[in-house]
């Protein structure tokens, strides 16, 4: 397929692929476009899954441990905030889990 809008196929020429995955968790048709022709359909729809779990995990540190932005640029910087983040987390989970109340994260 390609884009046919006066803007969009001034600013993107190339061929692009429409995939329809099925949610069975939540019952609807998720639609993706991507330039990559080479992947199976099912790797592209793990790989978007574990995309969207990536943005899911920083969704949930920005909300529930008020990260607003990273404290330094530095590769060791971003890494450290994120590993600190990462424990936090874990042991937020772990808290829930053995919660004698049925808890979500953001009561912990």
């Amino acid at each position: 397929m390609e884009l046919t809008g006066e803007q969009t196929k001034k600013k993107y020429t190339k061929p692009l692929r429409r995939i329809a995955i099925w949610n069975d968790e939540h019952g609807y048709v998720v639609q993706l476009l991507t330039n990559n022709f080479k992947l199976s359909a099912s790797t592209i729809a793990q790989l978007y899954k574990a995309r969207w779990m990536i943005e899911i995990f920083f969704r949930n540190i920005k909300q529930l441990l008020k990260i607003k932005s990273f404290i330094g640029t530095s590769r060791n910087a971003v890494e450290t905030q994120i590993w600190t983040a990462l424990s936090t987390m874990l042991l937020l989970c772990w808290l829930k889990h053995i919660a004698k109340y049925k808890w979500g994260l953001a009561n912990l």
